[in-house]
């Protein structure tokens, strides 16, 4: 299961398991060639989880603007599942979350709908990081506002925190830190404190970033990154 896991060849398990770094359902183990349910248990290589469930995709995709957060679209739209034809065409596959049609960056994508589920519910607080262009200049008062919390038609909503990444040209990027993943709640929270946005990127959710990845492209989840996903909402 380790190898089939990519951990490495099943030599490399054996060592792992003799040097005392392998652990299952909290327990370390020592013995070699003990038998595990690949759906249920718990291993961990170092205290990453690595998830042993057959079948499982996990991916990272790169939405640009223009393209709907969907599978399908009766009208024609272009879709997600339009950038996914490598893993599929999306057949299985749940988004998770949604970034509107105007907004890009990053969007998970997976054939688990538990994880799908708890990565969106606000109780799991995962943090999710947007790149938000607006016009400036920004009131000094701005930040300290969206962390307290603006009240929108559905709620309160707070931010984790405001960054400013940069100001030229009478233009200002903020980095902002949300854990809820209501309908377009970064751009209804700027449009109450009088900011409309002019672009929005979403550049990490948990444990996964953006980095390089280019716009309209999709990528497997690594190990750790997936490890990370499942620890954050406790599978």
């Amino acid at each position: 299961m380790l190898a089939a896991a990519g951990i490495g060849s099943r030599r490399r398990g054996e060592e792992l398991i003799a040097d005392g770094r392998v652990s299952v359902d909290g327990v370390v183990v020592l013995e070699q060639g003990r038998r595990v349910n690949p759906e249920t248990a718990i291993i961990e290589v170092d205290g990453d989880r690595i998830v042993t469930r057959t079948g499982l995709v996990h991916l990272a995709l790169n939405k640009p603007r223009g393209v709907l957060s969907a599978m399908s679209d009766d009208r024609g739209r272009p879709t997600i599942a339009d950038l996914l034809t490598e893993f599929g065409g999306g057949g299985g596959l749940f988004h998770v979350g949604r970034l509107d049609g105007d907004s890009e960056g990053l969007l998970l994508v997976t054939n688990n709908g538990e994880l799908a589920h708890r990565l969106t519910h606000p109780s799991y607080e995962v943090p999710k990081s947007y790149l938000v262009e607006i016009s400036g200049p920004l009131r000094r008062e701005v930040p300290r506002t969206l962390r307290a919390g603006v009240e929108l038609e559905d709620g309160l909503a707070r931010a984790d925190s405001v960054q400013i990444v940069d100001q030229a040209n009478g233009r200002v990027m903020l980095e902002i830190v949300v854990h809820e993943g209501r309908n377009r709640i970064v751009r209804r929270m700027m449009e109450t404190v009088g900011y409309p946005v002019h672009r929005l990127v979403r550049t990490r959710h948990g444990a996964v970033y953006l980095g390089t990845l280019r716009s309209g492209r999709a990528r497997h989840l690594t190990r750790g990154e997936v490890g990370a996903l499942y620890r954050n909402v406790g599978l």
